[in-house]
């Protein structure tokens, strides 16, 4: 049933990982499995078989072909550098080509004690394999690069965390799981020769036009590639009020993609010092945080890169500052184009971003929902019945009926009708997110009482986030009042 594996990783020399079998489990069970994904990696579905797929997305059978192995990476956690983290419950299976020719990771995470595990048990929690499968896909249909969910499995244990709960495995699929943190490791060590290999490694598998380029320029313009799908990334974060709760240098993929749905959570009322993480007491991965955070972690790994761009250390640390000093400019840049999509404009005109800073301003003070107010925007393109449904979102409404005439004063200049803004916008701006006490009532329900109907209901509505689905308005609603989660929580 897998697809042929190919052993990229495996084959670099053993410094950069320990090999590592899964630990088999007592009684794996599939729970959810993506049978589009499945297709798209070239797994043979007509030969599926159930009870194997679960010894498999167990760890309890190694598919052929595969030499599993956990990575070695460091990582800066909540600005604190920590040398030596590495895969302490993940699994690498190998690497697989799907149907459009990208090479793609297959990874089971709470797949056991690692030699990186540092005293942990090496499981996963059921509650947190579901919201990391819920959300990345969440995130995938939404259009945002991220690692995506390829099957979850429970495992007939229990795992020890806050209380007892049932152990569960996820199949992660990733363009890479190349880190920041990655790079780190061995700069950790002064081993320039691993860095060079690590560096061309991501230039072959994410940036090949990258290696093209004289040896003398290609480490550099690798961090500059990188840097510019951070920002991009960030800014899209920022369109759904997404917050990541982790954004350690070992959470921050070098191939861009989102990556680690730990304590991960969706703002509702805006505003930017929302934190959600149990974990991040002062606030460092905030909203408002991210994307300075996203920065920082690149100049992080910049830092590593300093002798490949170089021989010359201060002429390798000036180029690397100038170029983290513009992705300033690269963010904001990405970030106005998101706003100016969510609000209908395709024009850009110089007034643009006190327009966008304008409606947040008021979306804060009248503790308006993030996503609801841009999806109920696009029914007001117009004023008339539609625009009742947008302000009954906005406790204080002077901000918001003082920004309503200037919005639309600047959709007059986009030279084509209502109905087309309202269009485009509504092909943006997403009615269904994962909202968090959906997430939390599907995670109970699994967990507490072996209950996934709901936890299907919800991937179901949020495959299919920006089409209005009747029937299911409870699931673009905010929390009710009592039921709104504050704190979200890790699992490791």
């Amino acid at each position: 049933m897998f697809p042929e594996f190919t052993l990229r990783y495996a084959r670099l020399p053993e410094r950069f990982y320990e090999r590592f079998d899964p630990v088999p489990v007592k009684a794996p069970r599939l729970v959810a499995f993506n049978r589009p994904l499945a297709e798209e990696l070239g797994f043979d579905l007509g030969a599926f078989d159930e009870h194997l797929a679960a010894d498999w997305f167990a760890g309890n059978a190694v598919p052929s072909g595969a030499e599993p192995l956990a990575q070695a990476y460091a990582g800066h956690q909540f600005g604190v550098f920590v040398p030596r983290l590495g895969d302490g419950r993940a699994v690498l299976l190998g690497e697989v080509t799907d149907h459009h020719g990208r090479l793609r990771d297959i990874q089971l995470k709470g797949a056991g004690c690692t030699p990186f595990s540092r005293g942990a048990d090496g499981r996963a929690p059921l509650g947190p394999v579901l919201r990391e499968y819920l959300i990345s896909e969440a995130m995938h249909a939404l259009g945002i690069p991220t690692t995506r969910a390829l099957a979850a499995v429970t495992t007939g244990e229990r795992v020890f965390r806050r209380v007892p709960e049932p152990g569960a495995i996820l199949t992660r699929v990733a363009a890479s799981h190349l880190r920041v943190g990655t790079f780190q490791y061995f700069a950790a060590r002064d081993d320039v020769e691993a860095i060079r290999t690590l560096a061309d490694m991501a230039i072959e598998r994410h940036y090949p036009h990258l290696g093209e380029l004289p040896e003398g320029e290609r480490y550099l313009a690798l961090v500059e590639a990188v840097q510019a799908r951070q920002a991009a990334l960030v800014a899209r974060w920022m369109g759904v009020g997404f917050i990541h709760g982790v954004m350690n240098t070992d959470n921050c993929s070098i191939a861009g993609e989102t990556i680690d749905y730990g304590p991960c959570a969706f703002m509702e009322a805006h505003d930017p010092r929302t934190v959600f993480s149990s974990i991040d007491e002062g606030g460092r991965y905030g909203y408002g945080n991210q994307p300075w955070l996203a920065q920082w972690n690149l100049a992080r790994l910049a830092e590593t890169l300093l002798p490949l761009i170089d021989e010359d250390q201060d002429r390798a640390v000036e180029k690397a500052t100038a170029l983290i000093q513009a992705y300033t400019d690269r963010y904001e840049s990405e970030w106005l184009a998101v706003m100016r999509a969510k609000l209908g404009l395709e024009r850009q005109e110089e007034g643009d971003r006190e327009l966008v800073e304008s409606l947040l301003e008021a979306m804060q003070a009248g503790h308006a929902d993030f996503n609801l107010t841009f999806r109920r925007l696009g029914d007001a393109v117009e004023p008339g019945e539609a625009e009742a449904g947008l302000l009954e979102l906005f406790d204080a409404r002077d901000g918001i009926e003082a920004w309503l005439p200037r919005w639309r004063e600047r959709l007059a200049r986009e030279d084509v009708g209502p109905e087309t803004i309202a269009g485009r916008m509504r092909a943006v701006n997403p009615l269904y997110i994962p909202r968090n006490h959906k997430v939390e009532e599907a995670l109970a329900a699994a967990a507490e009482r072996d209950d996934f109907a709901p936890f299907e209901a919800l991937r179901e509505v949020l495959a299919d986030p920006f089409t209005e689905q009747p029937g299911r308005e409870a699931y673009a609603r905010p929390a009710p009042p009592g039921e709104a989660v504050f704190r979200t929580f890790c699992g490791t």
